[in-house]
């Protein structure tokens, strides 16, 4: 193998050790812990919850095609956009709070998403996670309309070496937080999936949302 291989393997190595500590990730799939734990609760009218008919099957896991586009090599996340309840957002960095919970971006801005560093990056074989607040004091926040979401529904992932990650959902569903099913949400099925997750469920001024909405979603295509 060449010098040149050899140095850009252990610049790559050194890369996945600052991103990804997989007791980081361990952790998260061993307690289940809940992603995002705030939120406002302001509004009159609530955040719309997944329908029944979205939850993902349960009793089996997805299809991996013969034909779903290879796995992506690491990258660190630009922005998402979900077409279909218009989200058009730049991506941060996050990690665990003090408490153990996976940080949410900055709650005073409505239109950021966060890429837990935890996990994989979006495109690369494992699940990833992305993470925003449904709402804030001041109105509607990035993922407010995440439980509208249908099967067969588009995320893209803009990554910062100019590749777009076409992911298409094939589940919405809501936990409580106190029951949160970690290994079903973060666990590997053996090819590049996503999840995206915000607050949701009912909600009270002392305890806040007592659950999250998580769109489950797999790769389909690189552009």
């Amino acid at each position: 193998m060449l010098a040149s291989e050899l140095f850009e393997l252990a610049e790559e190595e050194e890369r996945r050790r600052k991103r990804a500590p997989w007791g980081v990730i361990a952790l998260v799939l061993l307690t289940g812990l809940a992603l995002i734990r705030n939120g406002s609760g302001e509004f009159d009218i609530g955040p719309p919850q997944p329908a029944s008919a979205a939850a993902p099957d349960s009793r089996r896991a997805p299809a991996v095609f013969s034909t779903a586009p290879a796995s992506l090599p690491f990258s660190a996340v630009d922005r998402v956009r979900i077409p279909s309840i218009r989200v058009d957002a730049p991506v941060m960095p996050v990690g665990l709070d003090t408490d153990g919970w996976v940080s949410a971006p900055p709650p005073d801005n409505p239109n950021l998403a966060g890429w837990f560093t935890g996990a994989v990056s979006p495109g690369e074989k494992g699940t990833a996670v992305v993470v925003g607040h449904v709402d804030n004091r001041q109105g509607p926040a990035v993922f407010y309309g995440l439980g509208a979401l249908q099967k067969g529904n588009r995320i893209d992932i803009l990554r910062k070496d100019g590749k777009t990650a076409v992911f298409e959902v094939y589940g919405v569903e809501v936990f409580s937080k106190s029951s949160f099913p970690g290994d079903r949400v973060y666990g590997s099925k053996g090819a590049p999936e996503l999840r995206v997750i915000t607050c949701g469920g009912g909600f009270s001024k002392q305890n806040g949302y007592d659950g999250n909405v998580v769109a489950f979603a797999r790769l389909v295509g690189v552009g």
